[in-house]
């Protein structure tokens, strides 16, 4: 059988090359992956860690918009999926470090004021902004529930049970404003969004005023009533630490008004 020896076998791994005066051994595997990014750079399916750096604070490479679709393609992966994969293109992390370092105007509007039009760049632009609102908000509420506290993941901890949830309905041209949106459980999200619950000036818990009178063996698991547990009228919700990032009064306002069933 065909062997190398240990010396023999250093050559086929590393490869010594002069650099700045030094000596430096690199294995050749290193080498080839990183000439395999350079031309996936190349062809704008990654951006390099030199681009990333200021980012995510990390030199990484990292995929593009065209990189996510490329690889979808070639695992056969429908692109409608794409709303629900948890990858983080460049241009989605660009779009959440946007979302959570822009002031927040005082008289804020939480509606959109113009319909896209649409054309295939305008349709990749809001996927970005759909996607990057979704992980900002999730994030600034360290992936739990504003309501009841709920944090776990999947088995692979890609995907968080806690969704954003609009305050303002995107159906109704609510927009994708880290001040338009909040952490909630899928529970707490269907409450929140059929009225059975809205949040206060002062971020606390207002519930339906029928709330008591939901039959017996309604809103419970395994026994336990956890739904009129877990929406404790006066209750404080859970906010993110950085203030900028809580809710919109005007948001919240606007919720009180058309959704919330006093």
């Amino acid at each position: 059988m065909f062997s190398l020896n240990k010396e023999q076998r250093e050559t086929v791994l590393e490869r010594t090359y002069q650099k700045e005066d030094r000596i430096v051994k690199t294995p050749l595997w290193h080498r080839l992956l990183y000439r395999a990014a350079d031309r996936l750079a190349q062809e704008k399916l990654v951006m390099r860690p030199t681009d990333t750096l200021s980012l995510t604070n990390k030199k990484e490479w990292m995929l593009t918009e065209k990189g996510v679709d490329y690889a979808m393609r070639l695992l056969q992966i429908p692109s409608a999926r794409k709303e629900n994969i948890p990858v983080k293109s460049f241009e989605m992390q660009k779009e959440i470090k946007r979302i959570v370092e822009t002031p927040c105007p005082d008289d804020y509007v939480p509606f959109e004021q113009t319909k896209p039009s649409n054309s295939r760049a305008t349709k990749r632009t809001i996927s970005v902004r759909t996607r990057g609102f979704r992980q900002a908000v999730i994030e600034s509420y360290d992936y739990a529930c504003g309501i009841c506290g709920l944090k776990i993941s999947a088995p692979n901890s890609l995907n968080w049970e806690v969704e954003a949830a609009h305050i303002v309905p995107h159906g109704l041209c609510g927009k994708d404003d880290i001040w338009n949106g909040i952490a909630l459980c899928r529970l707490h999200h269907w409450a929140f969004d059929t009225g059975w619950f809205s949040i206060s000036h002062e971020y606390r818990i207002l519930v339906f005023s029928q709330f008591e009178h939901i039959p017996d063996d309604f809103g419970k698991m395994g026994g336990f009533d956890f739904f009129r547990k877990s929406l404790e009228p006066n209750k404080s919700v859970i906010l993110p630490q950085n203030d900028s990032l809580r809710p919109h009064q005007n948001a919240l306002e606007w919720h009180r008004e058309h959704i919330f069933y006093r």
